[in-house]
């Protein structure tokens, strides 16, 4: 008996916030699936992505395999004063490391919000591709993204587009789990 070939992605795709609507029980499963998280999580987060993708600089992309199921995606925004994410994390990095260093990080950033590969077809460049167009839109000086910490393909990835740590073992209000915040300078080169 052989072994069923292993999906590869077929296609990249932009999302518009009405696309994303259209297959958000889709993308949440993805998502759900890529992080381990319980079933339930996906009706717990949908709100919120809901309302990321009426935020300013909202931008999505999606990866497709050879069936047209998502095999990754993610998206992001302009960070600003009053999220929820750049309050938490302009705090730490002001307590840790000083109010000019959060000034220089968070003046002008896009917030990498999201990003999951299913995980039958992780290890292939579907995450690197997907940050590449993800950012190759985005017009602001910085990127900035929050990861568990520990080591993990999700660091390695991360490490080898460039990004530095900017806070780490930080622990978001809500969740018991130590964070890493990286970041870089944009464009993607």
């Amino acid at each position: 008996m052989t072994a069923a070939p292993t999906p590869r992605v077929a296609r990249f795709a932009e999302l518009s916030a009405d696309q994303l609507r259209g297959g958000l029980r889709e993308a949440l499963a993805l998502y759900v699936t890529a992080m381990g998280y319980p079933r339930g999580t996906a009706e717990q987060r949908a709100p919120m992505w809901l309302a990321h993708m009426l935020r300013a600089g909202w931008r999505c992309v999606a990866a497709y395999d050879d069936d047209g199921a998502m095999a990754g995606i993610a998206y992001g925004y302009r960070g600003a004063p009053g999220q929820w994410w750049h309050e938490q994390v302009r705090r730490g990095v002001t307590e840790r490391r000083g109010p000019e260093v959060a000034e220089a990080w968070m003046a002008d950033y896009f917030e990498l919000t999201e990003l999951h590969v299913r995980p039958d077809t992780q290890g292939r460049g579907t995450g690197a591709e997907l940050v590449r167009l993800l950012l190759s839109g985005a017009t602001n000086r910085n990127v900035l993204l929050s990861t568990p910490e520990g080591p993990s393909r999700a660091w390695r990835l991360y490490r080898r587009l460039g990004f530095d740590d900017v806070l780490r073992e930080y622990q978001f209000a809500g969740d018991p789990r130590p964070f890493g915040v990286l970041g870089r300078p944009l464009p993607l080169d």
